[in-house]
């Protein structure tokens, strides 16, 4: 890339300095031209101001003093004297364009080119009293000439700027080439100040902070995969060992009972697990939720306290309803929504003890709509409470395992709460219980 950089910038500026010289040359040859054409004027207007010029000419003018010819023709195109030619040999001149011209308006000019000799002759012509036309003429170079003068002098001051484009471009190219090559000797390190252009930071910026994102990305999936296999290796292998013993058997009759229920127990923990797993992974790739619309927050929350009821009281818990305002709706998608406040519930269920409460409210405060759900049970010891939301982590694993649960509930409950553009907030103490707030603040109705 610096190679293509160093290059575009010596091509840039040799054609910028090219370019400069034709535009300067044609533009300084425009009005060399326009010199030539005035300086013809002012002569022919001082031998029409001389008395009796035309015999003061034919006796003492001499050509090649400033290089002039003059010539003297009459209304019908007959010369009557020109300074370097016989007139006796030479055409009519009626039909000449500089002559042509004075006898239409008074004066006249015209450049011709020489092929033959690489010369223009300059000519202006000027009409007289008495109807007869004075005609100067010089000869110059041709704009190859002038350029050809010059090219010397032009050639020196294309190699001294391409001479300093060629540093010029190595600088720049090495400025603007040097923080990406140290962005990437660095992309690891989250502390090693890159400096470059006001205006190239933010990009810098933006791929290190990719990388680093990347990286975590990286980071969760190996151990997202670790964590899976983990947790399929053990009801698999609980399954396969009973399966051995009724197979084998080696279980009696008494046992092949028991080994049947701890093997469809495993199997229901195992389906839950992968249908979590799947739930997950299609949360991770959704951009856009589906079914967005207005939803009833309260009447949600009815109906997952009425679900859970059963499973409360198997638990010996009181699932308590509050409904201190009324009706409180958002806009969301129901079926997520629904099975965020399944999952909070029976996590507050499952992780208290007997005689415990789980209280679920839903209210509006501060122009937000709030469900929470408390419980008065074990609660999560503080180190624990930054963690709890991520996959598979478990504060007590025996007694997770006990529950039943598949350790992805809450991470779940996560993703379909950000997705909402709602806040989560969590406050607990152990042996005190646990308190969930959701605020849906941006997603209200």
């Amino acid at each position: 890339m610096k190679r293509k950089i160093y290059a575009r910038m010596v091509l840039i500026a040799v054609l910028s300095v090219c370019l400069t010289v034709m535009f300067t040359i044609a533009i300084f040859y425009g009005k060399f031209q326009d010199q030539i054409i005035a300086d013809l004027k002012s002569h022919a207007h001082i031998l029409l101001y001389t008395q009796n010029f035309l015999e003061d000419v034919e006796r003492d003018y001499d050509p090649k003093i400033d290089n002039l010819r003059i010539t003297v023709i009459d209304a019908d195109g007959k010369v009557e004297y020109d300074s370097n030619a016989d007139i006796g040999a030479m055409d009519n001149h009626a039909g000449r364009p500089e002559v042509q011209e004075a006898l239409r308006n008074g004066s006249g000019y015209v450049i011709r080119e020489s092929d033959t000799l690489d010369k223009r002759t300059y000519y202006y012509a000027e009409l007289l009293s008495d109807g007869r036309v004075l005609r100067v003429a010089k000869e110059a170079d041709s704009i190859w000439e002038f350029l050809f003068t010059v090219l010397p002098l032009l050639l020196a001051l294309l190699v001294v700027m391409l001479f300093l484009s060629i540093m010029m471009a190595r600088l720049l190219a090495r400025q603007m080439i040097q923080p990406v090559e140290q962005l990437a000797l660095h992309l690891d390190s989250d502390n090693t100040p890159i400096h470059t252009y006001v205006e190239l930071q933010p990009f810098l910026d933006k791929i290190h902070k990719q990388h680093q994102e990347l990286r975590k990305s990286a980071r969760l999936r190996q151990e997202f995969t670790a964590n899976v296999s983990h947790e399929l290796k053990t009801p698999l292998a609980s399954i396969s060992g009973y399966a051995e013993l009724i197979e084998t058997g080696i279980a009696g009759e008494k046992d092949t009972q028991h080994f049947a229920s701890e093997i469809h127990k495993n199997a229901n923990r195992l389906l839950a697990l992968i249908n979590d797993i799947i739930h997950l992974s299609k949360l991770d790739v959704m951009t856009e939720l589906p079914q967005m619309k207005p939803l009833n927050l309260t009447a949600v929350a009815d109906n997952t306290v009425e679900m859970l009821q059963l499973q409360a009281e198997k638990h010996q818990v009181e699932l308590i309803m509050d409904r201190r305002d009324g009706q409180v709706s958002i806009r969301g998608n129901q079926s997520m929504i629904e099975e965020v406040l399944y999952n909070l519930c029976d996590n507050a269920i499952r992780y208290n003890r007997p005689g415990g409460h789980v209280w679920v409210s839903v209210y509006s405060e501060n122009y937000e709509s709030v469900v929470e759900v408390k419980d008065d049970g074990i609660g999560i010891p503080e180190e624990d409470q930054g963690r709890i939301f991520e996959r598979f982590y478990r504060v007590d694993k025996g007694r997770s395992k006990e529950t039943g649960g598949t350790g992805l509930g809450l991470a779940i409950v996560k993703h379909i709460v950000e997705q909402h553009h709602a806040e989560l907030i969590l406050d607990s103490a152990l042996g005190r219980g646990t308190k969930i707030q959701i605020r849906f603040g941006n997603v209200k109705d």
